[in-house]
């Protein structure tokens, strides 16, 4: 087993490991909560178009933790499809309701300090779940997003060559609206800004790839077909639009990065179209989440899951944050299938049957 195994391998035992000794103590201690719905957590995911992560993976691994710690527990679960005042309006429902705890992932983390300060003053708890939604939440479980910008930094500099030093570059980053996003370009930026020769064009792709496709135009217009090397993109959905963008320009040999570790990303790495991706291990982050939510909907600590402290405002609030993994084609057997996200079947299709080969996936 190789390094990069077992640090997915090992993180995710760890995590399982916390994850059932939470479950094993929530007989032993807490009180029930004694008015609202006791038997209902809120799940409010935000898209559906850019990533394909939150159905495939999140909503299901959530759901099944759930009703494994809770056996009658209920899930309502909306999708925002990408609109923040629709989501709002899925928060204000549940809590009209009676839902007392409530998993977020805001579609517009800036904008949700008076839903959730109005939301805690009903004694209604809010998880932020996989970025930090503004206002007094209970808990957040994410992964390190600085450290995420830092590893695609890395990786694209890798993927440039010896010559990275010379090479300039366009990156097309997430939603301004997203604090995430925040972090993955200012880790990135750590990396790129001594890395490289100069970040030629950087603008938003706002997590849509149609806006990506557009922005990597912009950037061919502005540059010319040779005026850089290299594109960082901060997700796999907008990778996947910049490849095409690319390649109707003829554009060849330039290596492309993204996150989220989608199916569709991985088989573009091993035909060489996409440089790397970032493996998040879903299930730890799913799995953490419904610990969490389950010990508040019965009152119960959350600190043998939540093990740290992330500052928001003036408050910490307690927090588990995982470790991103880098995926290139040589360690996609190691990572991604090792790891049971998914089985070399689903990736090595008859499109890609002789590139797997070529890779060792099997």
């Amino acid at each position: 087993m190789n390094a990069m195994m077992r640090r997915v391998v090992i993180g995710t035992a760890a995590v399982s490991m916390a994850l059932t000794m939470a479950a094993c103590g929530k007989a032993g201690g807490g009180t029930s909560a004694s008015s609202g719905d006791t038997k209902t957590v809120g799940l409010l995911l935000p898209e559906n178009s850019s990533s394909v992560r939150y159905e495939s993976f999140d909503k299901p691994l959530i759901t099944a933790k759930i009703k494994d710690l809770c056996s009658d527990c209920d899930v309502k679960y909306n999708n925002a499809n990408g609109d923040a005042a629709t989501q709002k309006q899925q928060f204000d429902t549940m809590v009209s309701q009676g839902v007392k705890v409530i998993l977020l992932d805001a579609v517009n983390a800036k904008g949700t300090e008076s839903w959730v300060t109005d939301a805690a003053k009903k004694g209604v708890k809010v998880i932020a779940y996989d970025r930090l939604a503004a206002g007094p939440v209970a808990a957040y479980i994410s992964f390190d997003n600085e450290k995420v910008g830092e590893l695609q930094g890395q990786a694209l500099i890798s993927a440039l060559g010896a010559n990275a030093s010379s090479d300039s570059i366009v990156m097309i980053n997430g939603d301004d609206a997203d604090p995430n996003a925040g972090q993955f370009k200012a880790g990135a930026h750590k990396v790129l800004d001594t890395g490289v020769k100069k970040i030629a064009y950087e603008q938003s792709g706002q997590w849509q790839p149609t806006v990506a496709s557009q922005k990597i135009g912009a950037a061919i217009t502005a540059l010319g077909k040779t005026g850089f090397q290299g594109v960082y993109s901060a997700n796999d959905g907008m990778a996947a639009a910049i490849i095409t963008a690319l390649k109707a320009q003829g554009i060849t040999n330039v290596p492309v990065g993204g996150q989220d570790a989608a199916s569709d990303a991985i088989q573009r790495i091993l035909t060489g179209d996409q440089a790397y991706t970032i493996y998040k291990a879903y299930k730890p982050e799913a799995e953490g989440a419904a610990t969490i939510a389950v010990n508040l909907l019965h009152n119960l600590s959350v600190s043998g899951v939540a093990t740290s402290m992330t500052a928001s405002g003036s408050s910490n609030i307690p927090s588990l944050l995982l470790t991103p993994v880098v995926v290139t084609k040589a360690n996609i057997q190691s990572t991604v299938i090792a790891d049971g996200l998914y089985k070399a079947s689903d990736i090595c299709t008859a499109q890609y049957a002789d590139a797997c080969k070529a890779a060792g996936i099997q």
